[in-house]
């Protein structure tokens, strides 16, 4: 085949893949719950095995990759420059687009298990969005980019503090992106439009706790429902005015992971002082803590990792790498094995089998069940602190120096497209 008319087949047959593939547009990908729809996802991978490309990153960052249209975006801090940036990758062979500096600051305290890169982007395949911490000025904000690079707005929701740092990944909802604001003060969950930066709602949060929960919404007892725990509650509100649905105290103060839910029936686990995790049934209004807390259980929460949720089970695994699979009507425990030394990236799921990413480089894949099976134990020569990402077939791992990109053999040769 003539070099032309080869780059050609081999365009069309990307921009086909690029437009079949489901993308991941935000934090914990496109349901919220860090399930895939793909097919054809590697089970196994290595540092010579099925790893599509591998490009070195700029600075440090713990944010997960967002996927869409055959591009990829993350943030990171130059913590020499003191510059937050954002970065657009493709899809194709990592190659960089193009890079944003969206804030240069003071580096802002925090937890040594933290970053100054840790909330994920997000976006629509128009505009994608990002949020940073300024400091010294505890300023938090929202900046939005085209999918080329051109700044669009720039918004504050106000002032944000936490002796941890920064954690606030952004939800895109219909036409506006939001923001959750937990803290020690006035603490604020925001939406914006998402073409403007105008503010279509606020709601003033109880308890005035630090938490780094990003909000998920999902389709539960027949109406749409933005959920999260946090500032010592777990809590559903209406995603298009912001109006409270209903409210569990506690179980602890504060927390990270998000919730998931099956059957029904939604999981939260955290958090600090105290570890638990609890199963809520979402059809209540006003406060439920004594009527709509289903289980509660304690042995082996995560603090950090969300939990992921398929058929009959929850699936968690804990920040010191035990992972227990739960019945989702009554929280029974079905099993627990342990993993990898400590765990931080929370867990994704494809075609029946989850994706647990240890902090020390090795991915373990089992199979979703009633039985536990391990199915692979895939090492790679990077810490992997951040959650996945799964589009075209292909898993995204970002690791502490590289952004790898895993597909099947047949994938990883010709740089692109589906395995059939």
């Amino acid at each position: 085949m003539r070099p032309c008319l080869h780059a050609v087949v081999v365009a069309l047959l990307l921009g086909a893949s690029f437009s079949s593939a489901e993308p991941w547009p935000s934090w914990r990908g496109p349901r919220g719950d860090g399930t895939s729809t793909e097919t054809g996802v590697p089970v196994r991978w290595g540092e010579q095995e099925n790893v599509a490309w591998k490009v070195p990153l700029p600075g440090v960052g713990h944010s997960s990759p967002i996927v869409w249209g055959g591009r990829a975006f993350l943030t990171t801090c130059d913590e020499k420059k003191q510059e937050r940036l954002l970065l657009c990758l493709s899809t194709t062979d990592g190659k960089e687009l193009w890079r944003q500096t969206v804030l240069r600051s003071p580096l802002e305290r925090k937890n040594r298990l933290n970053s100054h890169a840790s909330s994920t982007p997000a976006t629509d395949g128009k505009r994608v969005w990002v949020s940073f911490l300024e400091w010294p000025g505890k300023r938090a904000w929202v900046v939005c980019y085209s999918v080329e690079g051109a700044e669009l707005w720039r918004k504050s929701p106000g002032l944000l503090d936490s002796v941890h740092g920064f954690c606030s990944s952004l939800l895109p909802y219909k036409d506006m992106v939001i923001l959750n604001g937990d803290q020690d003060a006035e603490a604020y969950i925001v939406a914006f439009d998402g073409a403007t930066g105008g503010e279509r709602w606020r709601i003033d949060r109880p308890n005035r706790t630090r938490s780094y929960c990003p909000p998920v919404i999902f389709d539960l007892a027949g109406k749409k429902q933005l959920v999260l725990s946090g500032s010592k509650c777990v809590a559903s509100y209406d995603p298009d005015t912001g109006r409270q649905h209903w409210i569990v105290d506690g179980p602890t103060e504060q927390f990270c992971a998000s919730l998931v839910h099956t059957r029904g029936i939604l999981c939260c686990t955290g958090g600090f002082p105290t570890l638990h995790i609890i199963g809520i049934r979402p059809d209540g209004a006003g406060n439920v803590t004594g009527s709509h807390v289903i289980w509660h259980v304690r042995k082996d929460p995560s603090y950090v990792p969300s939990p992921i949720a398929q058929g009959e089970h929850f699936y968690v695994v804990s920040d010191k790498g035990v992972a227990s699979c739960l019945e989702a009507q009554t929280g029974k425990y079905v099993w627990s094995e342990k993993l990898g030394k400590h765990h931080s990236a929370s867990p994704v799921s494809a075609e029946g089998r989850l994706y647990f990413p240890a902090d020390e480089g090795v991915t373990l894949v089992v199979a979703a069940g009633a039985e536990y099976k391990l199915l692979a134990r895939n090492e790679l020569n990077d810490k992997l602190l951040a959650s996945p990402a799964i589009s075209g077939g292909r898993i995204y791992l970002r690791g502490s120096k590289f952004l790898y990109c895993v597909a099947a053999r047949q994938q990883a040769a010709s740089g692109g497209g589906s395995e059939e």
